[in-house]
């Protein structure tokens, strides 16, 4: 393969990280006191010994393929791992997994130092050759002299979290065990199985960030915390991991407030009216939440946004009364924190406030509406950076408007309420 794989990896970052996987390994090693038998505390001990050497704070490259394997199995290309495993192809390419390279992305790995874009890429790109041809792509220092090799696409920089970022360790695969019975002679010299691709702590390597990396921090909150937000959920205590909810039977679909279904499954939505009087009704909503096994949302990204129209019933005048949003707002800069009413899980939050009718002897409807902006966050900081067009390159601003154009896209309405207000007097 060549100079390609570890010339462009940064010799800081390496040294940086050299204690991480002892440093994690103490961590993670200290829940096991927690277990409730000594079988559970050596499986947790065997899944954190595992991951600790599965997800070191840099994957190494995975070097030359061996030689009795055929160019498919050689082969990094998640195309090249559909060719047998077509279902789980299909619904990656459906994930936001395939997109983690996106235009999101790419515009902000235009103005970053190599440093800077390996910490992104860390999650996003994690494989060491995706790193090399992204080096490349950009033109960042320490990139390989050689040509890419033939199981090496260039596509692979822009593919995403890819199949062999969690699968495949130095040509070698990794799995779950087998639910059935596996013939004797199987590909690419068959797969190392392991519960660890069953346990929440697999997701924990992108999806929470750890302490000994001294993340950034808003009001004092990590900016990714998904992990330590299900260790206190009721679903950690009933056995419920990530991967029963974003993976169910094993899909690779990884569903999230992107999608309308899921989401639906996350809450539960209640609108009550209670006549206070002639011209005066409370109106109040209830949100639960019953399905996420963390906070809701989990991230700043996303914003959940509860509209409350009034309207009368024999005309067709109708008028927003009332906003309210469930998420985390910061600003821009990552600095300030505006405010969080994020729902953690299997809580309820309330929102009600007094409402004075118009015209008492009408007859009013109250109409509840959830709007779902998923890259809420984003969008501000696109449109922010937009502001600066001329001082970015042609490329950079055209990246960047795709960026936004996408993120706009994904909006929808969650669902809708209508209720008509009761009359008055209330009948005994």
């Amino acid at each position: 393969m060549g100079n390609y794989g570890p010339l462009f990896l940064e010799v800081k970052m390496l040294l940086k990280n050299l204690l991480l996987p002892i440093v994690l390994a103490l961590l993670l090693a200290g829940l096991t006191a927690c277990e409730r038998n000594t079988d559970q505390a050596a499986e947790t001990l065997t899944v954190n010994q595992f991951l600790n050497n599965h997800w070191p704070a840099v994957l190494p490259p995975q070097g030359k393929p061996p030689d009795h394997f055929s160019a498919e199995e050689a082969s990094l290309d998640p195309q090249a791992c559909g060719e047998c495993h077509a279902a789980q192809y299909e619904q990656w390419l459906t994930s936001l997994h395939s997109h983690t390279m996106g235009a999101g992305i790419q515009w902000q790995l235009q103005l970053m130092s190599q440093q800077q874009g390996n910490k992104c890429l860390r999650c996003h790109a994690p494989l060491a050759e995706q790193k090399a041809l992204v080096a490349l792509q950009q033109g960042w220092p320490n990139t390989p002299a050689a040509a890419a090799p033939a199981w090496l696409p260039e596509k692979l920089a822009d593919a995403g979290l890819v199949c062999a970022a969690c699968h495949v360790r130095r040509h070698q695969r990794f799995g779950p065990p087998a639910r059935a019975e596996l013939p004797e002679e199987l590909p690419h010299s068959g797969f190392t199985a392991s519960q660890a691709f069953q346990d929440s702590r697999f997701c924990a390597a992108c999806h929470q960030h750890q302490e000994q990396d001294k993340p950034p921090r808003v009001n004092g909150k990590l900016q990714v915390d998904t992990w330590a937000q299900w260790q206190a959920s009721p679903q950690a205590e009933q056995g419920i991991h990530c991967q029963t909810c974003h993976m169910p039977d094993r899909q690779h679909l990884w569903r999230g407030i992107h999608d309308a279904d899921m989401t639906r499954q996350a809450i539960d939505v209640k609108l009550q009216l209670d006549r206070l009087g002639p011209d005066t009704v409370n109106v109040e909503a209830t949100v639960q939440n019953i399905g996420a096994g963390h906070h809701f949302p989990t991230y700043m990204v996303p914003k959940v946004e509860l509209v409350f129209s009034l309207r009368q019933l024999d005309s067709a005048r109708e008028r927003v009364i009332h906003r309210h949003i469930i998420g985390w707002q910061v600003n821009v800069e990552l600095t300030r924190e505006i405010f969080d009413t994020r729902i953690p899980a299997g809580e309820t939050q309330r929102v009600g406030f007094p409402l004075i009718l118009p015209d008492a002897d009408a007859a009013w409807e109250i109409t509840l509406m959830l709007e779902v902006t998923p890259r809420e966050h984003y969008e501000r900081t696109f449109r922010r950076s937009l502001q600066k067009a001329d001082k970015l390159s042609e490329l950079t601003v055209s990246t960047l408007r795709r960026a936004l154009r996408e993120a706009g896209a994904t909006h929808y309405r969650l669902l809708e309420i209508n209720q008509p207000v009761p009359g008055w007097p209330i009948a005994n």
